[in-house]
Order: structure tokens, then C-alpha cells, then sequence
């Protein structure tokens, strides 16, 4: 008789989770979202994560060349002030060795706005301004996680750095692309083995802190 009431209440059980994954499952888009109980009551906390972050002051920075290169001085205006606000934001939430350099590309960035409503502003101009900033604030980034401590198992937030400084590089061409770009390659190469676990990435480690140490001061000196 016991094995018949577990056996019921099983099958009572079952069908009801069924129902609520199948409503879980039916949602076309991922939220965000970390659920926690308080007293019996399920409280929302909002989860943005850091790669979400990381990447709004620049895609706004972005947004403001292209909305230039249209000739749409109004959403350039806005796309470049949202940029700079990102930038303050991130000199002072994830300070290092680059929050005065971060802070002066923002500056820079705020002397160009009165020269977009005149048409002063040529695309080219705000161009190497922007990447100046990017410049920075993947200085700013990269130097942030070489400072947290070990670098096992984060060889691919390394690369997304790297590629992203090489990226600002690139628009500045030249030498200084140049040089860069070799530098970058180098660590590139190196940083990858992060990820592979044991003695590979043990020993691939200190080489990456000094390989991301010269990417670090040579964007300082570009800068």
C-alpha cells in the first residue's frame, strides 16, 4: 500500500513540472534574471553582465562615426555623449593605471560636440578620436584582468582584449599599427594556451603576463 501512495503521488508530480517546463521553455527570448526566495516571496534581481557593460561606451562611440559618415548630426551627438558617459562611468567603476588616460580621450571626445551641429567635424577627425578612446578603454580592460590575479581559464576574455585594442590600432595605421599589431600577434599566440587547463597553461602563464605587460605599455605610449 505505501509503495502504491509514492508511486500516485510520483505521477501526480511529474505532469505538474512537465507543465511548468513547457511554459519555461515556450519564453522566445533569455532573461537575465536571478530568482530568490525571502520570506516565501520570489524576488527579480536584474543580472547585466560584465561583457554587456564592457562593450556600451563603444558601440555608442561607434554608433556616433556612423551616424556621421550619414551626415545625422543629431543621433552623432547622442551616440557620442552616451560613448562618454560610458567611458566616465568606466574610468571610476574599474579603475587602473589608464583611468587618467581614459578620462582625458572622454574630454577630448566632449570638445568635438560643439562642432557637430556646424558641420566642423569631419568624419576622419572623429575617427582617430574614437579610436584613441577604444584605445584607452581596452587598456583600461585588459590591464583590469591582468591585475585580478591568475590568468588560468581566461584566455578567451584576453583574446576578446587583444582583438579588441589591435581593432583601435588598426584606424590609427602607420607604425604605431604596426608595432601594435606584432605585439598583439605575439600575445595572441600565447594567451590561447589559458584555456587548454594543466601544465600547458601553467606554463604558458608567466610568458602571457609579460607579453600582455608590453601590449599594455606600448598602448600607453600610443596614447
Amino acid at each position: 500500500m505505501k509503495m502504491h501512495i509514492r508511486l500516485s503521488l510520483a505521477a501526480t508530480i511529474v505532469p505538474f513540472c512537465l507543465v511548468l517546463g513547457t511554459g519555461a521553455f515556450a519564453q522566445p527570448e533569455m532573461s537575465f534574471v536571478e530568482m530568490g526566495l525571502t520570506g516565501g516571496a520570489i524576488n527579480e534581481v536584474s543580472i547585466v553582465p560584465d561583457s554587456f557593460q564592457d562593450s556600451a561606451s563603444t558601440t555608442h562611440l561607434d554608433n556616433a562615426v556612423a551616424a556621421l559618415e550619414k551626415g545625422d548630426k543629431a543621433a552623432t551627438t547622442q551616440e557620442l555623449k552616451a560613448g562618454i558617459a560610458g567611458l566616465e562611468a568606466e574610468a571610476q567603476q574599474k579603475p587602473t593605471s589608464f583611468k587618467d588616460k581614459l578620462l582625458s580621450q572622454a574630454s577630448k571626445l566632449k570638445a568635438l560636440l560643439p562642432l557637430i551641429p556646424t558641420g566642423a567635424l569631419g568624419n576622419g577627425a572623429l575617427a582617430k578620436a574614437v579610436s584613441l578612446a577604444k584605445l584607452a578603454s581596452g587598456g583600461n580592460k585588459l590591464e583590469g584582468i591582468l591585475a585580478a590575479g591568475s590568468l588560468l581559464g581566461k584566455g578567451s576574455q584576453l583574446t576578446s582584449g587583444l582583438s579588441g585594442i589591435g581593432s583601435a590600432l588598426s584606424a590609427l595605421g602607420g607604425g604605431t599599427q604596426s608595432t601594435g599589431q606584432s605585439l598583439i600577434s605575439t600575445a595572441l599566440g600565447t594567451v590561447g594556451k589559458l584555456d587548454q587547463g594543466g601544465l600547458v597553461a601553467k606554463a604558458a602563464e608567466p610568458a602571457a603576463k609579460t607579453q600582455l605587460t608590453s601590449v599594455l605599455n606600448f598602448v600607453k605610449g600610443a596614447l
